[in-house]
């Protein structure tokens, strides 16, 4: 059984956007616009949050799946590919995490 990653997500949420319908989630929030995404990812952050500092490991869980899904929501929204994140993270990783804060502040 192959896993499912998050490319397998981008690609559902990719589908669902390109149909029509009141059966889609995914239409719907893309349907209100990028700050209506933006506000869901916010709260979704918040929760997952709350669960991580009480130390709840299964709705950890559930709350970081409702995050990465509102996340890759919120990037098609406007117009960013996973790629691009993609891309801005190899090149972070190319220095190390305290260089790479310390040259965006100089920037």
């Amino acid at each position: 059984m192959s896993r499912f990653t998050i490319y397998d997500l981008a690609a559902t949420i990719d589908a669902r956007a390109a149909s029509g319908g009141e059966g889609s989630y995914t239409r719907k929030l893309l349907d209100r616009g990028s700050e209506h995404c933006a506000k869901k990812l916010g709260e979704e952050a918040v929760e997952t949050v709350i669960a991580a500092v009480e130390n709840d490991r299964d709705r950890l869980i559930a709350e970081s799946a409702d995050l990465l899904f509102h996340l890759l929501v919120l990037l098609k929204s406007r117009g960013v590919k996973l790629e691009d994140v993609e891309d801005a993270l190899a090149q972070r990783t190319a220095m190390s995490g305290l260089d790479e804060k310390a040259a965006r502040k100089r920037d």
